[in-house]
């Protein structure tokens, strides 16, 4: 949709309203940052994930810093940022060049610098070079000025730069949040059963070791598996789904070399690969728990039916298999489908409701395991101990959380040295906690 001429004057006015509000209330710099967008389109799904990949240049380049007020808008009129910052005007714009500097998207940001008296700082003013042109070397104004290149040059050489940026900034931030997922689940201590800083829970085969090299090893996978959902964005969820699963295959090959034959991730590469390909189908502004759970739930449907079709007692061979014929049990694949309503429902409410109570992320995340293993069919739990044990434990659980939502790390520690000594694991409740812990991290 094109903006009218008037629409882009007035919101050039309110721009300068803006800053000149958020100037006299601060008394600090100020960094307005907005898209060098030709053409009548000022906002697409392109462009929105371009400016959100400056948004985290910036975000990053300024960490350590004060920031006073940040302030986001999209518009038919193209994206605006505010941030105000407390730091020296100079320091700002030094950080606003480098940004704009970034090989390829950063010609497409534009990053204006006002210091506490409203003056305007210029690329010049700091000893840099006037920006270049999208097309050639020369000087920016004097081809705009020239009009030297038609316009459906510039329109297609900014579509390439934005493509650009999805596949080397969008999809690798949807990956570090996978990734950090899985670090923040095996560093959560204690866990019942589980590894984790303090011990290896009841497993004889790995440690936490084993998870840091798996996790390492998934890291540039899930990247994959979020390009796949950019990449396959305009064709049917399931379609989408269907290219990831030989990525899943690979994945679990390179999980298994680098922890020497230990499956520490494959639940894990399934649902979290899931995620991030979900999340690579969505404009950054579309990131919100509903939508992404609703992307995982659309690619997988029919899944359970697919996999498990003609599958009997007799036949069954995998635990999945197995308690799927003789319980109904679906696990993960029934979660997934169902666009894993123990994550939003349990695991993301208990997390965030323990952190507003002053909760470390520790303390409240551990709290979170608990309530997500009372509250699903744990299949790990059950190949260890039996349906009626993990039944049981549900209930002994259910009891307790009702008592004390956020149990004491004597109790947990308590909890797991019985899961130890009885030889029980919930590993499945492990990867959801996971789950949890990314969508806590891409949708604050």
């Amino acid at each position: 949709m094109e903006p009218t001429l008037l629409e882009i004057l007035d919101a050039r006015e309110k721009r300068a309203e803006k800053q000149k509000a958020l100037l006299a209330k601060y008394q600090k710099p100020l960094l307005c940052f907005t898209m060098n967008i030709p053409g009548p389109v000022k906002l697409d799904r392109d462009v929105s994930i371009g400016f959100f990949v400056g948004c985290r240049l910036l975000q990053d380049s300024l960490r350590g810093c004060r920031l006073l007020h940040r302030e986001i808008h999209r518009s038919i009129t193209g994206c605006e940022a505010y941030y105000v910052v407390d730091i020296p005007a100079e320091e700002l714009k030094k950080i606003a060049m480098d940004i704009e500097d970034t090989p390829m998207i950063g010609r497409l940001f534009d990053m204006d610098v006002l210091d506490e008296n409203e003056t305007k700082l210029s690329r010049e003013d700091m000893g840099g070079g006037r920006r270049k042109c999208l097309i050639c070397d020369n000087d920016a104004y004097i081809c705009a000025g020239r009009r030297s290149h038609p316009l459906a040059e510039l329109t297609d050489r900014t579509g390439f730069l934005l493509y650009v940026a999805a596949r080397q900034y969008l999809c690798e931030f949807i990956a570090v949040q996978a990734y950090l997922a899985l670090q923040q689940e095996v560093n959560i201590t204690p866990k019942p059963g589980l590894v984790d800083r303090k011990n290896n829970g009841a497993h004889k085969d790995m440690d936490i070791r084993h998870f840091f090299a798996s996790a390492t090893a998934l890291r540039p996978f899930f990247c994959k598996a979020a390009e796949t959902g950019y990449l396959n964005r305009d064709e049917a969820p399931e379609l989408c789904f269907q290219k990831l699963r030989p990525l899943g295959i690979e994945a679990e090959a390179a999980m298994l070399k680098a922890t020497r034959g230990v499956n520490t991730h494959k639940g894990a590469i399934f649902s979290l690969g899931l995620l991030c390909a979900a999340t690579g189908r969505l404009s950054p502004e579309q990131w919100t728990v509903e939508a992404i759970l609703r992307e995982c739930a659309a690619m997988v449907q029919g899944l359970t039916a697919a996999d498990f079709a003609g599958i009997t007692e007799e036949t069954a061979q995998t635990v999945g298999q197995k308690l799927y014929v003789r319980y109904g049990i679906t696990g993960i694949r029934g979660q997934a489908e169902a666009g894993f309503p123990a994550v939003q429902q349990v695991g993301l409410p208990t997390l965030r409701q323990g952190l507003s109570q002053g909760l470390s992320l520790n303390d409240a995340g551990a709290a979170t395991l608990l309530h997500l293993i009372c509250s699903t069919d744990d299949t790990n739990l059950i190949h260890r101990g039996g349906r009626e044990t993990q039944l049981e434990i549900c209930q002994r659980l259910k009891t307790l959380l009702a008592e004390t939502p956020y149990p004491a790390i004597e109790k947990l520690a308590e909890l797991d040295g019985e899961f130890i000594k009885k030889n029980l694991s919930p590993g499945g409740s492990a990867d959801l906690l996971a789950l949890t812990f990314y969508l806590h991290f891409i949708c604050p």
